[in-house]
């Protein structure tokens, strides 16, 4: 027992870093709402100029500190004036902005590894090392006790300051509503100066305090710091005292582990498995409504130019041929980074997971791969297929969190499953050869050899063949239902589970498939040698990844290839040092000067850039967005006098409550809805009306109550349960899928739910042809003239039809439609009437209508329901509810027919357009 006491107090040293990482992390999130990845580097960076002044230029310990931690607050204090705050104006997304931080991290830390070297330096400490006995033979160094009280004293003041203080209430102030804030006087954009360099501050600190009892080296104190992440988690990101507690007994359990357990890296992955587990059990299957995304990336339409493709690679065949061995590798290194960053373009793309694993999958297939080459002879050709095929079931367990965490969360997790296989796995040498890697040989195909050492030309030739194919079946994807399922999960989880998308699958789809990418790019990358060094496959170059596939365009396919000329040993490389001896150590800088540059001026990437100034990807006449699609040419015959109804069925409700917390939305409510029917859902603002359509979609869990559609009872059915029984909503905020067409839109309704395509489309990617009830959609809501428009070009109007006409054309039986009218101009509104009246009495349809526009209520409903406070207060007829005492007082006080708003109005004739 003495000796696990020990060894827990030896990890206060290690603890009271992730203390204050952590103290740094909260308060920079809590004034600005961002996740700073950076924040290790602008705190080492700190650290080294005080080691430099003060052992170096012979400057006393104070001045040195005082410097230092000035530079990080300068740092910190820079990246929110010149890149976070611009980026938070023009509304980027968070993907984005968490992309700016890692660029800042990859910058900084670049320049650090420029001026200072990467060698590991021992520091001596400032703080006294005398040993004192606690009891029998259980010890403490002075300085660990010394470390203690710090943290816990930084963390007792920042509790103070943000608890008690006029800036800490501001602060609160600015993190719940900026805009409210900045109404009664407040400057967000000064709170968020003072968090940062706060934070900065902190974390500098930490530092010069801690490196005595560890080592000064820029890329482990970075990776520390990322896993300083869980104490801030556990805290939820608001408590100092549960941070800095949880940081010293990481830093402990740390300790112990590795004294305890003969598994290296083990105790250095315990932050990042508790990253894990917290995100993934915090997390939710869908979001809720207040789950906003800003604009991301734009996307590539998948059509590959022919010409432009055997003209690239004739000119790469040329250069290999004719190139000396420098340069042909070059081009091979920077073959093989672009499979890798297709997988990012899938993943991230593509499906909207922010991934920061996939450098990681690539060194798992490599690993797999090489040690089967190794230890089993197997064949080049197989131990590349069988790596490839190993990474798809560990992508799989990757994507698991997705499943309940996304966004900047997601990144974390994935981070923290790469960081624990590099550090369980690559860097064990036990699995991985020992010091001098694993010997594979000259690699060959049935007997003929295209070593990369003695045959450059032939391996690099092999690449480009290989990804020749990545880019086919990436092509193939985005234009089939997987890539619609993809972009539209990427878009909105919600819209996309309204539709019937399995969100999960989907989500394990492009991880399994963007892992077997990566995977491929990592083979082929480590083979190019006869002996693999898997320590080369780091966390960092992961983020390092991400950032160049941001570059060239995370949407594109072609965007790829470009962000990989930035590899570091790739092609631009090597056209830099050809013209500037030695620039090779500034290759990291400039990508991430390159991140920063692009997040901030072009955030949709170089290829997306030339896409639209040079047309490369010009689209042909079905899917362009300059050419008219005709609805003649992309649906099925439709016999224009065949009028089909939906499958009759019967909405029934009974008893149905929500809750959240303790307060209750609805309660105890119920109604039916026949066949042919439209039955209106009335009440005041947070009456509980929207509630009560996401409880009957299955997108809140509903406390009790039962709902049955056709006589089946869906209670406990999932959203995509409940598409399948035949019902289908439409949204308040529409939520359509903006960075594609209608005719997109509209086939992603139509297109059948069904796993097959997720592996049929990578070698033949079904076109879509509309269907007669998609085909009278289009017709019904005057789409026609609109298939081949981006919904960001559509005026508002249009796009509300366009989101009932999406949930029209998957054929319900049941229509939940919320507030479909709002905005809409008087003549667009009575259309609209017409058109609803026509959807329940020519299609039979049985339609909920949830709205605030009373004429259009009573002017189209059969009956009403309505609630106030949660609690159904009256139902009936329009005319018995125009009438009735409780729902006038319930929306203004008193009884007065003119004051509610509703006009004596004639039921809406559902016949075709005047």
């Amino acid at each position: 027992m003495n000796e696990i006491i020990r060894f827990a107090l030896l990890g206060l040293g290690v603890g009271a870093l992730y203390a204050f990482a952590s103290q740094g992390l909260i308060v920079i999130f809590r004034g600005t709402g961002v996740l700073n990845f950076s924040l290790g580097a602008t705190g080492i960076a700190g650290v080294f100029l005080q080691y430099e002044l003060q052992y170096e230029r012979g400057q006393n310990f104070w001045v040195a500190s005082f410097f230092g931690v000035m530079l990080s607050i300068t740092l910190g204090v820079l990246t929110h004036w010149v890149i976070l705050r611009p980026l938070q104006r023009k509304r980027a997304s968070n993907l984005i902005q968490l992309l700016a931080t890692l660029g800042v991290l990859v910058t900084v830390q670049a320049g650090v590894v420029i001026r200072y070297g990467s060698k590991p330096r021992q520091v001596p400490s400032q703080l006294p090392v005398d040993r004192v006995t606690l009891y029998g033979d259980v010890s403490i160094t002075v300085d660990r006790l010394i470390l203690l009280a710090i943290g816990s004293f930084s963390a007792f003041l920042l509790w103070l300051l943000y608890r008690s203080s006029n800036f800490g209430i501001e602060t609160e102030a600015v993190s719940e509503n900026e805009r409210s804030a900045a109404a009664v006087g407040v400057s967000p954009n000064k709170i968020a100066v003072f968090n940062w360099g706060l934070g900065s501050a902190a974390a500098c600190i930490g530092g010069i305090l801690v490196v005595p009892v560890m080592t000064l080296q820029v890329t482990s104190m970075t990776s520390l710091v990322l896993a300083a992440l869980a104490a801030a988690l556990i805290a939820d990101f608001k408590s100092f005292p549960l941070a800095t507690a949880a940081g010293y007994l990481l830093g402990m359990g740390q300790t112990l582990i590795n004294r305890f357990w003969d598994q290296q890296g083990a105790g250095q992955s315990l932050p990042f498995v508790i990253i894990i587990i917290m995100l993934v059990f915090r997390g939710r299957t869908i979001p809720t409504r207040d789950h906003y995304l800003r604009r991301l990336p734009a996307i590539g339409n998948g059509r590959m130019s022919w010409d432009w493709t055997i003209f690239l690679v004739g000119t790469i065949v040329f250069l290999m041929l004719t190139k000396d061995t420098k340069w042909v590798d070059a081009l091979t290194v920077s073959l093989c980074a672009a499979i890798v960053l297709l997988s990012i373009v899938v993943v991230t793309g593509y499906a909207g997971q922010l991934s920061l694993a996939q450098y990681a999958m690539a060194g798992f297939g490599a690993w797999v791969a090489g040690r089967l080459v190794a230890v089993y002879q197997l064949p080049f050709l197989l131990g590349l297929l069988a790596g490839v095929v190993a990474a798809v079931p560990l992508g799989m367990i990757f994507a698991l969190p997705a499943v309940r965490t996304r966004g900047i969360n997601l990144a974390i997790v994935t981070l923290g499953l790469g960081t624990t296989l590099e550090l369980m796995l690559f860097n064990n040498r036990n699995y991985t050869g020992g010091i001098y890697g694993t010997p594979v040989g000259d690699p060959s195909l049935f007997g003929f050899e295209i070593s990369s050492i003695r045959y450059p030309e032939r391996y690099g030739i092999f690449v480009l063949g290989m990804a020749l194919f990545a880019v086919v079946l990436v092509a193939n994807v985005r234009r089939g239902r997987s890539g619609r399922r993809l972009i539209a999960v990427r878009t909105n989880e919600r819209a996309a589970a309204s539709l019937g998308i399995n969100i999960a699958a989907a989500k394990l789809f492009a991880f399994a498939f963007a892992s077997a990418l990566a995977a491929l790019g990592g083979i082929l990358l480590a083979f190019r040698l006869t002996s693999v060094s898997y320590q080369s496959f780091t966390n960092f170059t992961s983020i390092t990844y991400a950032g160049l596939s941001l570059v060239g365009g995370v949407g594109h396919i072609l965007g790829a290839f470009v962000g990989a000329m930035m590899a570091t040993a790739g092609f631009n490389q090597e056209v830099m040092e050809s013209t500037w001896n030695g620039v090779g150590e500034y290759v990291q800088l400039i990508s991430g000067i390159s991140i920063l540059l692009v997040v901030l001026y072009n955030p949709d990437g170089v290829a997306a850039e030339w896409a639209r100034s040079f047309r490369i990807f010009k689209r042909t006449k079905k899917f362009g967005e300059s050419y008219f699609i005709k609805l003649e040419e992309v649906s099925e015959r439709v016999d224009e006098h065949v009028s089909e109804k939906v499958p009759a069925k019967r909405l029934e409700v009974e008893g149905l409550t929500v809750k959240y917390g303790t307060v209750t939305a609805v309660n105890n409510v119920g109604f039916a809805i026949e066949p042919g029917r439209v039955v209106g859902l009335i009440g005041p603002n947070g009456a509980g009306k929207t509630s009560l359509i996401d409880a009957l979609t299955g997108f809140t869990d509903a406390a009790s109550g039962r709902v049955t559609v056709g006589g089946n009872d869906i209670s406990k059915g999932n959203a995509n349960a409940r598409v399948h029984s035949g019902m289908a909503r439409s949204f308040q905020s529409l939520e359509l899928f903006e960075d594609t067409t209608v005719f997109e839109n509209l086939s992603v309704a139509a297109d059948p739910q069904n796993l097959s395509s997720y592996v049929r489309d990578l070698v033949w990617p079904v076109i879509p042809k509309f269907g007669p009830e998609v085909v009278r959609a289009v017709q019904e809501f005057n789409l026609d003239e609109d298939l081949h428009r981006e919904v960001s070009d559509l005026s508002y109007g249009k796009r509300r039809l366009l989101a009932i006409a999406r949930s029209v054309a998957m054929h319900p039986s049941v229509l939940l439609l919320d507030e479909p009218a709002a905005g809409l101009s008087s003549v667009e509104s009575a259309e609209l009437a017409r058109v609803v009246r026509r959807l329940a009495d020519e299609w039979g349809m049985a339609i909920l209508l949830v709205e605030h526009d009373m004429n259009f209520v009573m002017g189209v409903c059969d009956s009403v329901v309505v609630i106030d406070f949660g609690n159904k207060i009256a139902e009936g007829t329009p005319e018995e509810i125009r009438n009735n005492p409780a729902v006038i007082e319930a929306y203004l006080g008193q009884q007065s027919d003119d004051d509610l708003g509703i006009e004596s109005s004639q039921p809406v004739e559902s016949g075709n357009q005047a």
